[in-house]
């Protein structure tokens, strides 16, 4: 039997990295938290508030801010990792060996790595040298602002380990935060990885003025893409009609706390790429996944129409309003 979460360390202090840990501290875990500027984390201990990332939240108490990761990894029995996808592998590389032997390992990261087209999951195995057991990923409707703000949610946990899927649930069960537990690692990450890139794309379609017929049709076909992929990868296809599937994908394709389709909105509005990276200011997964993404797809031979309207876009110059017409053109053909 895993033995039951008391002590985490969250790396690191985002909006997502915070939220988390003050579910974890509300839940009654001891939480400490990385942030990479020292200014950071004492501001947070002092005043109990993240005012970068979520201003006017309250923090538990039962979290202790640090610059310093060895202090926030040690004796920890669970070490969340929340950093941007893209550079997972050179920032796990520092800690790995801080890392306690027996600590979970859980991911709320989504994104698929450029080059290697892997998982987060698969990085953290690489680069720890944790066993599939260990390794955990979380994946749901779960935006930060309204999970600080006490909105109920839920969310689903994925384990190849049971038990360590049934501690991990324990620990971050609260009043207003309800976890799932579900074997299918391959299918969560997926569906939190591939969301990101569908909502780009329906953020696109608002800021050219689209409405509701528009953003439905990119989450119901956005959603088959997804399943396509799963499926040519071992995915369990239920997982995509569950919360880290089809709720993850509703709400970041619908809501404007949504970082990739906010940034998808501000290209559909005639802003370039650069111009919409210096107004958002925060990471929008999608932009450099979907690169990743479509290379996983091509490599497996699977179709992902909107995945590659995203692509050019984003990285080859293509104008929003093409994107459409290109996605409509199509060869029409049984659903």
């Amino acid at each position: 039997m895993t033995r039951a979460v008391t002590r985490a360390a969250v790396l690191s202090a985002g909006s997502w990295g915070t939220t988390f840990a003050k579910v974890l501290a509300d839940a009654g875990s001891e939480v400490t938290l990385f942030a990479r500027r020292p200014e950071l984390a004492a501001a947070i201990t002092a005043d109990r508030e993240n005012a970068d990332y979520l201003p006017g939240v309250r923090l538990p108490d039962g979290i202790t801010a640090t610059d310093d990761a060895a202090r926030a990894l040690e004796g920890a029995d669970l070490v969340v990792l929340s950093i941007p996808s893209q550079t997972l592998r050179q920032n796990l590389a520092e800690w790995a060996h801080l890392v306690p032997a027996d600590a979970t390992l859980l991911s709320l990261m989504k994104g698929i790595e450029l080059g290697s087209t892997r998982r987060m999951s698969e990085v953290v195995r690489e680069v720890t040298g944790a066993s599939p057991d260990r390794v955990a990923v979380l994946s749901g409707p779960n935006l930060a602002r309204e999970i600080a703000e006490e909105q109920p949610s839920a969310t689903v946990i994925a384990c190849a380990d049971t038990d360590r899927a049934e501690a991990l649930q324990a620990a971050c069960h609260t009043r207003y935060f309800r976890p799932y537990t579900n074997p299918d690692v391959v299918g969560c990450e997926l569906g939190g990885a591939v969301k990101n890139v569908i909502a780009l794309a329906a953020g696109v379609a608002e800021g050219l003025g689209f409405g509701d017929n528009t953003r439905a049709s990119l989450i119901t076909r956005g959603l088959a893409e997804t399943a396509r992929l799963g499926q040519a990868l071992g995915a369990d296809p239920l997982t995509f009609a569950g919360l880290a599937g089809l709720g993850d994908l509703v709400a970041t394709c619908s809501s404007p706390l949504s970082r990739n389709r906010t940034f998808g909105e501000h290209l559909g509005r005639g802003m370039s790429l650069e111009e919409t990276v210096a107004v958002t200011r925060q990471t929008a997964e999608g932009v450099k996944s979907c690169r990743s993404v479509l290379d996983l797809a091509q490599a497996h031979g699977v179709d992902v129409p909107i995945t590659e309207a995203v692509v050019r876009v984003c990285h080859e110059g293509e104008s929003p309003a093409q994107m459409v017409r290109e996605i409509m053109s199509r060869e029409a053909k049984s659903e």
